[in-house]
C-alpha cells in the first residue's frame, strides 16, 4: 500500500457516513470550508501552506481493487458503497489562498465545492496535508522574522514526527524564508537548497582534533564547514585558523564553522575575534542547538552569520496544533450552520477581503460572503474546477516570493512579533445570514401544539 496516496488513509466515520448518504440519496452539491477557529499562544499570524499537496492529492484520489478488497475483508461495508468507491474520482471545484499568504481567524484557507460523499471523503487528508505545513509555514515564519534577514537552515528531520512530516517541513519552511535544509530527499524533491556541515562523531574516531579537521577539509572542500565545538571551542578555533592559511595554498577555503552548544553569543564573539586577528574575516559563523524564536531574537547582534533550527521548527513545539476545522457550509443550495457552543460556525460560500495603508502594510480584513462585494483585494483564488488545476502549479520559487512580500507588508508590531490583535471584520450580510438560520432552527425546535 502506498500509504501517503491511499484515499484509505481517512477516518472510518468518513465511510460510515458515505454509506449513509448513498442509501438516503443525499448526493447533492455539498460546500465544506476549511479555517482555523483561533491563534495559538504568542501567534499574531498564521502562513498557508499545504494546498499543492493538496490539489495533488484530490486529482489522484481514487480506490483500487486492492483498496476495495481491503474494505471488503472488514465485513462492515455494503456492496452497494464498495461499488460506488470503485468508480469514484474527485469532480469538485476548490478556491484557496495562495501558497504563503498570511492569514487569520475565521478566513477560509481552502474551499471545496463538489458532491456530497466526495466532499466529504476528502476532509481527512486535506485537514491531514494542509495543517501540518501550515502549522510549520507558520512556525518558520517567526523564527524568519526573528532572525532578521540571517539565514536559517532547517535541521529538523531527525526529530520530525515522520518521514513525510520530515520532507514537508522542509518545504514548509523554505516557502517561509528559509535558506535551506539538511534534508537531503527534500531537497531532491523539490529543489531547495540542501546545506550540512558534519557530527561530533566524525571528530571522535579521529585522536586528533586537528587531523579530523583536515582529513574533512580535503575530501569535502566545497563549502566547507567545520564542528569546532567537541571539546574546546576556543583551541578548535584557533587550530582551524591554522588549517585555514595552509590549505588556502592548496586553492582550499574553510567557509565557515559551526557552534553547537554553550554560550553562543559570548562563545561566537570570541571565534570571531580569533578568525579576524587571524586575518580570516571571510569565515562564517553557523550556530545550532535548541534554538526558537527568543533565542534568534537574543542572538541578533551576535556575530553569527547563519543558524540551523532544528526541533522547534518541524515539531513546532510551543504550538504543535491548530484549531482547524473543515465545516459544511452549504448543502443543496442552502446555507448551514453549526451553532455548538465555542464552536459557532459562519455560514454560506465566504470571501476574505484585504486592505493595505498608503505605504503597502496590511490595514485589515474582512470576511463576507461570496457575492457581497467589498473594497480591497480577494484572497480567495480558484484552484480547481471540474476536479482539474486552474493554470499551472506556481513553482516553490514564486510561493517563497509571495511569502516574503507578505512578510514585509505584516504591521509592524507582527513583524516584531509583539503582541497585535489584526482586525477582522464580519461582514453585515454574513452576520445578518447567521441570524436569520438561528431563528429558522430555533422556530424548528419548537414542538408544535
Amino acid at each position: 500500500m502506498d500509504i501517503d496516496r491511499t484515499p484509505l488513509l481517512t477516518d472510518l466515520y468518513q465511510l460510515n457516513m458515505l454509506a449513509a448518504y448513498l442509501d438516503h440519496g443525499l448526493t447533492d452539491v455539498a460546500v465544506f470550508e476549511l479555517f482555523v477557529r483561533k491563534l495559538p499562544e504568542r501567534r499574531g499570524f498564521l502562513m498557508a501552506a499545504g494546498l499543492e499537496q493538496a490539489l495533488s492529492y484530490l486529482e489522484t484520489c481514487a480506490f483500487s481493487e486492492a483498496d476495495v478488497a481491503a474494505l471488503r475483508r472488514l465485513g462492515s461495508f455494503p456492496d452497494r458503497l464498495l461499488d460506488y468507491l470503485l468508480g469514484l474520482r474527485f469532480t469538485g471545484d476548490v478556491d484557496a489562498l495562495p501558497e504563503g499568504t498570511v492569514f487569520f481567524p475565521d478566513e477560509p484557507i481552502l474551499r471545496v465545492i463538489a458532491p456530497l460523499p466526495q466532499a466529504q471523503l476528502v476532509e481527512t487528508r486535506l485537514i491531514n496535508l494542509v495543517h501540518f505545513e501550515t502549522v510549520i509555514a507558520s512556525k518558520a515564519a517567526r523564527q524568519v522574522l526573528a532572525a532578521n534577514g540571517k539565514p536559517l537552515i532547517d535541521f529538523g528531520l531527525r526529530r520530525a514526527h515522520g518521514a513525510e512530516a520530515g520532507i514537508l517541513a522542509a518545504r514548509a519552511s523554505y516557502i517561509a524564508g528559509f535558506a535551506g535544509t539538511a534534508t537531503l530527499a527534500a531537497g531532491i524533491e523539490f529543489g531547495i537548497p540542501v546545506k550540512g556541515t558534519m557530527a561530533h562523531s566524525f571528530i571522535q574516531v579521529h585522536d586528533d582534533e586537528a587531523a579530523a579537521f583536515e582529513n574533512f577539509a580535503r575530501s569535502r572542500p566545497r563549502d566547507l564547514v567545520l564542528l569546532i565545538d567537541t571539546y574546546d571551542t576556543e583551541r578548535a578555533a584557533r587550530r582551524v585558523a591554522e588549517l585555514a592559511h595552509r590549505l588556502a595554498g592548496e586553492g582550499i577555503a574553510v567557509s565557515g564553522v559551526r557552534i553547537d552548544s554553550g554560550d553562543l553569543a559570548e562563545t561566537a564573539l570570541t571565534v570571531r575575534r580569533i578568525f579576524d586577528d587571524a586575518g580570516l574575516p571571510k569565515i562564517a559563523i553557523v550556530a545550532s542547538g535548541g534554538l526558537a524564536e527568543d533565542q534568534l531574537l537574543a542572538l541578533r547582534d551576535a556575530p553569527i552569520d547563519s543558524f540551523g533550527v532544528g526541533t522547534s521548527l518541524t515539531t513546532s513545539s510551543d504550538a504543535p496544533a491548530l484549531d482547524c476545522a473543515y465545516k459544511l457550509q452549504e448543502y443543496a443550495g442552502i446555507a448551514r450552520r453549526k451553532r455548538s457552543q465555542g464552536k459557532a460556525t459562519w455560514p454560506g460560500r465566504k470571501q476574505v477581503w484585504r486592505t493595505h495603508h498608503r505605504d503597502g502594510e496590511f490595514a485589515g480584513d474582512a470576511v463576507t460572503l461570496e457575492d457581497e462585494r467589498h473594497e480591497g483585494e480577494a484572497l480567495l483564488r480558484p484552484a480547481m474546477r471540474a476536479g482539474c488545476r486552474v493554470g499551472r502549479p506556481a513553482s516553490l520559487e514564486a510561493i517563497r516570493l509571495h511569502a516574503h512580500d507578505q512578510l514585509v507588508r505584516l504591521p509592524a508590531s507582527l513583524r516584531r512579533l509583539e503582541p497585535f490583535v489584526y482586525p477582522v471584520e464580519i461582514s453585515e450580510g454574513l452576520r445578518n445570514l447567521a441570524a436569520e438560520l438561528d431563528r429558522k432552527e430555533r422556530a424548528s425546535a419548537v414542538p408544535r401544539p
